[in-house]
C-alpha cells in the first residue's frame, strides 16, 4: 500500500480528507507564502499547492503527497488578497468589510509522487456572496466560532454557513481548503480505492 501524506498542519483539511478513511500522515510543508509582484490569486494557490506538495514529496519520493492552498479575494479587488484575522477584532473588521460582498476563493490542489513520474495540479474556484451583516451579528458570530485562523474569518463548514445569501462552485469543500471531488478523481488515478 503506497503511504498517503497530507502536506499541511489545518485542523480542516485534515478533517476532510478524514472523510475518505483512508490511513495518511499529515506533515506540515513549512514554507513561504509570499504573493510574487504581480502573482493573481489563482497563480499564487496553484504555486503554493504545487510547492507544498513538492518539499514533502522530495523527503517521501515513494508517498502520493496531496498539498492544497486556498487564496480569497473581493471579486471587486481582485489583486487584494484576503487573509487570517488571527484577532478577535481582525476577525470583526474582516466581516464587516465582506458584508454584503461577494468573495472569490481559489483553491489549489496538487498530487505528486516523485517514484511514478506522477503530478497533477489544479485550480478549484468558489464564490460565496455574505449577507448584510450587522455589527452585532459578526462580533456574536465570531464569539462562539473562533474563525481566527480562516482566510475571510468564518468557519464554513460551521456556524459560518450562517453568514451567507448563497454560494456557487462545483465543489463546496474548495469553500473550505480541500476540494474533494477532485481530489478523489486524482486519487482513483492512482489506484486508491474510493470508496
Amino acid at each position: 500500500m503506497t503511504q498517503i501524506i497530507l502536506a499541511s498542519s489545518s485542523e480542516t483539511r485534515k478533517a476532510l480528507l478524514d472523510r475518505l478513511q483512508l490511513d495518511y500522515l499529515a506533515i506540515s510543508p513549512d514554507i513561504d507564502e509570499s504573493a510574487k509582484p504581480n502573482e493573481n490569486a489563482e497563480q499564487l494557490a496553484q504555486r503554493l499547492s504545487f510547492e507544498k506538495a513538492l518539499k514533502i514529496a522530495n523527503d517521501y519520493p515513494d508517498a502520493i503527497v496531496i498539498g492544497s492552498d486556498q487564496v480569497a479575494y473581493l471579486a471587486e479587488s481582485p489583486q487584494q488578497f484576503i487573509g487570517k484575522p488571527y484577532t478577535e477584532q481582525g476577525a470583526i473588521a474582516q466581516l464587516q468589510q465582506q458584508s454584503g460582498k461577494i468573495i472569490n476563493f481559489a483553491t489549489g490542489l496538487s498530487v505528486q509522487c516523485l517514484n511514478q513520474q506522477f503530478e497533477q495540479t489544479c485550480v478549484v474556484p468558489f464564490q460565496a456572496k455574505f449577507r448584510d451583516l450587522s455589527d452585532d451579528e459578526t462580533r456574536r458570530y465570531v464569539t462562539i466560532d473562533q474563525p481566527l485562523h480562516c482566510a475571510g474569518s468564518f468557519k464554513g463548514e460551521s456556524l459560518g454557513i450562517s453568514l451567507f445569501e448563497w454560494l456557487k462552485g462545483d465543489d463546496y469543500t474548495a469553500l473550505m481548503g480541500l476540494p474533494m471531488i477532485q481530489l478523489c478523481s486524482v486519487l482513483r488515478q492512482l489506484n486508491i480505492q474510493i470508496p
